[in-house]
């Protein structure tokens, strides 16, 4: 990929400082470059023309990434480290963990990184965050924390992996262990609060340890094979006092229902809507895609009740073709 060196070499992984071969991990890390067709849902949102990483987690070129960046892919190229480009097929996405599955449909110069346990690495270990690129793009990072991650978008990570310092091209990168194998997918740029302590700029990963339960499905069917949860199609913040109605999905279940921006959101079945993630585990507590959900919401100093008949997510977008 094309991209100005910004990481400081500094902070670049040396291969004297580890006991792996350090560029044969690095090589697993792939370039990814998608165009989406301009009537995706996500096309407004996400893009039409996406770019980041994935990793190479099998040789027979089956490539793990992150969801935003393939989601309703039309064209999908992967570059590898050599700079050859090879076409690439979208094999299936996963809301709840935000992972997706690529295969290169020609051969790669790269090769397969094995699959750690992220439940064993502990805070203040040292890791590899690492972009498609060689050592010029990745990063020695430590990992700050292990928690919750709540996202506006209606996702929830019971547990979700931090690093600092960040990686300037995140999307998609892989977070390799001291013992050379994967342990976790980067996701986002973030700025956390330390307390007393005051804050950190660094990336929010998703766990490797999410995929092995789903893989599976996901190579079968394109997604996990169980009832789907009930998606509202809302953006909701967490205000100074309350929850608040950030934006609604254009065609999604909560414009129709009347929500509007900007709309404080009081409570969900009766229930204190207190912080996102109780919201979202009450929301997804009530039965599958399609149940009518009540939210309590003020506007403009009124209090009313709207009923919101949730949906499948998956049933706005364009979907993986299972073969």
């Amino acid at each position: 990929m094309t991209q100005p060196l910004l990481i400081d070499r500094a902070l670049q992984p040396k291969s004297e400082e580890f006991d792996f071969d350090l560029e044969i991990a690095l090589s697993s890390i792939v370039g990814i470059r998608v165009d989406v067709p301009e009537n995706a849902f996500t096309a407004s949102s996400l893009g039409l023309e996406r770019s980041g990483h994935g990793v190479l987690i099998k040789n027979s070129g089956l490539i793990l990434t992150i969801g935003y960046l393939t989601i309703e892919a039309d064209t999908i190229w992967i570059i590898d480290e050599a700079g050859k480009a090879i076409n690439g097929h979208l094999v299936a996405y996963d809301q709840e963990t935000g992972f997706s599955l690529v295969q290169a449909l020609g051969p790669l110069t790269a090769h397969a990184i094995s699959l750690g346990k992220s439940s064993e690495i502990q805070i203040g270990e040292e890791v590899i965050l690492a972009g498609n690129g060689g050592q010029n793009y990745a990063i020695k990072a430590q990992l700050q924390e292990k928690r919750e991650f709540a996202g506006y978008w209606e996702y929830l990570l019971n547990e979700a992996m931090f690093t600092t310092p960040p990686h300037p091209f995140w999307g998609g990168t892989g977070l390799i262990s001291r013992k050379g194998d994967l342990i976790g997918i980067g996701s986002l740029f973030v700025q956390q609060s330390k307390g007393d302590d005051g804050s950190f700029d660094g990336n929010m990963v998703v766990p490797i340890d999410l995929l092995p339960p789903i893989i599976d499905d996901l190579l079968k069917f394109g997604k996990v094979n169980k009832m789907p949860r009930p998606w509202l199609g809302t953006m909701v913040a967490e205000g100074r006092d309350c929850l608040v109605i950030a934006g609604v999905i254009p065609g999604g279940p909560g414009e129709s229902a009347g929500l509007e921006a900007g709309d404080n959101l009081n409570a969900i079945e009766g229930q204190p809507a207190i912080d996102l993630a109780s919201f979202l585990r009450k929301l997804w507590s009530l039965g599958e895609a399609g149940i009518g959900v009540t939210l309590t919401v003020e506007r403009q100093r009124k209090v009313i009740d709207i009923q919101v008949k949730s949906a499948d997510r998956n049933q706005y977008l364009i979907q993986p073709n299972v073969h």
